[in-house]
């Protein structure tokens, strides 16, 4: 008797969610192979080689985007890094991909590239997502948008799950900064003496904070 896999198991073979899998399931791609008493679904890997063959024909029209930040424009580098190992890993992948690029705090909910890949995700346009670290989608608030991924079977793949260490630091201070920024000048206003005195004091403060690190 040939074995039989598990939802996990057979999501894992495929390189999809099993959130998919359930979908398929429910649209008549993909029927498993047996239900246990309990009701899981088990699969023959005869089955899903089957399927894997025809995945393209599943996914037409829906798209892989690749999305890459940095938060200044002095970080053009990392950009051009981040891009570079997204387009290698879709590559490598035969995903057909496109790249959307964002430059602005991580903060910044209302950057032009987070708004177009949002709009993309809710019509329905989008089979995954891919990302080098989980920080370059939002600083905070990465899950909410992961939440929105996985209710429109969206595949989120992030290439480095660990911390990013590069300038991780100095773009959090940056993030910080105009936050700070912001706030300030709403309540002194942007050409105050105390405005400008706080925002001196805060950059110091970063500033040295940065290189004691060095």
């Amino acid at each position: 008797m040939k074995k039989l896999m598990t939802i996990g198991e057979a999501a894992k073979v495929l390189g999809v969610t099993t959130t998919t899998l359930r979908n398929w399931d429910k649209k008549g791609l993909l029927k498993p192979d047996e239900l246990t008493r309990g009701g899981n679904r088990r699969y023959r890997l005869e089955s899903l080689k089957n399927i894997k063959d025809d995945l393209h024909m599943v996914q037409d029209g829906l798209k892989t985007i690749a999305y890459a930040r940095v938060s200044s424009h002095d970080q053009k580098e990392d950009l051009i890094r981040q891009v570079a190992v997204l387009e290698s890993y879709c590559a490598k992948k035969g995903f057909e991909y496109e790249v959307i690029q964002d430059l602005g705090s991580g903060m910044n909910y209302y950057k032009k590239g987070l708004t177009k890949l949002l709009n993309l995700i809710l019509e329905g346009q989008v089979r995954r997502l891919v990302l080098t670290h989980k920080d370059r989608l939002l600083r905070f608030g990465a899950e909410l948008v992961f939440a929105i991924c996985e209710a429109k079977e969206v595949e989120v793949i992030i290439i480095n799950k660990g911390e990013e260490n590069v300038r991780f630091e100095e773009e959090l201070a940056k993030d910080v900064l105009e936050i700070i920024t912001v706030f300030s000048t709403r309540l002194y206003g942007s050409r105050s003496n105390k405005n400008k005195k706080l925002l001196e004091d805060v950059n110091k403060a970063v500033a040295e904070n940065l290189n004691s690190k060095e």
